[in-house]
C-alpha cells in the first residue's frame, strides 16, 4: 500500500469528524491515531445504538490529577492501575504510557476527560463519562467486526458492553484517507446485522448517561510512535500495541 505522511491531527480528525457521531456538552479530542472525535450529524435515528437521555451531575473526591497519572496500583510487571478523579472507574496500562488528566474541558454536567498516550506522545485512547448521548444513521456503509469481546464488569440493568475493532468502508470517496475508517472500543449497541451498518457509535451505558472508552487506527499515519509498515487491520491487531491498547480498555472496570 502507498502511504503517505499526513499529521497525526489531520489524519484521525478526518476519519473520525466523518464517522463518528456525538451529542455532548464537549467535544472529545481528536489526535493522532488514537481519539475518536465525534460531530453531530443527522437525518434519521436509528436503534443500533443507546441513547440515554437523564441528565448529569458532578462527582467529588478526586483521587488523582494533573497531566500525569497518579499509580494507585501495580497490577502486573509494566502495567499500572488508574483511577479517574472521580473515584468511579479504573483500567490498567502499561507504565511507559501517560495519562493526561483532564485532557481538555469536562462538560459543565461533570465526569471525566482523559488522554492515553504512548512513550513518544501518541494518542491511544480517550476515556470520558457523564455524556448525553444519541446517534442517527446518514447512511449504510460496508463494515466489518474485526474483534470483539465481552465486559461484564461494566454490565448495566442486564446489559453486557462489548469491546469491539470494527471499520466501515466508504466507496463513493477516492482518497483512501476518507474510504476507510478503522476504531476500537466499547459499546452497549447490538452487533449489526446483514452486509451494510450505520457509521461508528462507541458508547456504552454508564451512569448516570453514557461514557467513551475509544480511539481510532490510522494505517497512514506515519507520526513517531506509530507501528512501522502496518497496512491492514489484522497486521496491526498483531502488534504489542494494539494488544495493549485492547488489554487496557478491556480491564475498565468500576472502582474500588
Amino acid at each position: 500500500m502507498h502511504r503517505t505522511a499526513p499529521s497525526a491531527l489531520a489524519a484521525s480528525g478526518a476519519l473520525c469528524l466523518s464517522f463518528l457521531l456525538v451529542a455532548c456538552g464537549a467535544p472529545a479530542s481528536a489526535p493522532g491515531t488514537g481519539t475518536a472525535s465525534p460531530t453531530p450529524t443527522a437525518t434519521s435515528t436509528i436503534s443500533e445504538s443507546p441513547t440515554p437521555t437523564s441528565t448529569s451531575s458532578p462527582t467529588a473526591t478526586a483521587s488523582a490529577t494533573g497531566t500525569a497519572s497518579t499509580p494507585a496500583s501495580t497490577p502486573s510487571a509494566g502495567r499500572t492501575s488508574y483511577t479517574t478523579t472521580d473515584g468511579d472507574l479504573m483500567f490498567d496500562y502499561p507504565s511507559a504510557w501517560t495519562i493526561k488528566d483532564p485532557a481538555g474541558e469536562t462538560p459543565a454536567s461533570g465526569g471525566v476527560f482523559v488522554e492515553i498516550t504512548n512513550a513518544n506522545g501518541k494518542p491511544l485512547a480517550t476515556l470520558r463519562t457523564h455524556m448525553a448521548v444519541g446517534s442517527t444513521c446518514t447512511e449504510r456503509q460496508p463494515y466489518a467486526l474485526l474483534d470483539s469481546e465481552p465486559l461484564p464488569a461494566l454490565a448495566q440493568s442486564g446489559q453486557t458492553p462489548r469491546f469491539i475493532f470494527e471499520s466501515r468502508m466508504d466507496a463513493t470517496q477516492t482518497d483512501p484517507m476518507k474510504m476507510n475508517v478503522l476504531a476500537y472500543g466499547i459499546t452497549s449497541g447490538p452487533e449489526p446485522t446483514g452486509p451494510d451498518a450505520c457509521p461508528i457509535f462507541q458508547f456504552f451505558t454508564w451512569p448516570p448517561n453514557a461514557a467513551m472508552f475509544s480511539g481510532v487506527y490510522n494505517p497512514f499515519d506515519t507520526t513517531p510512535g506509530n507501528e512501522p509498515h502496518v497496512d491492514t487491520p489484522q497486521g496491526y491487531m498483531e502488534t504489542q500495541e494494539y494488544k495493549d491498547i485492547k488489554k487496557m480498555i478491556t480491564s475498565l472496570r468500576p472502582a474500588g
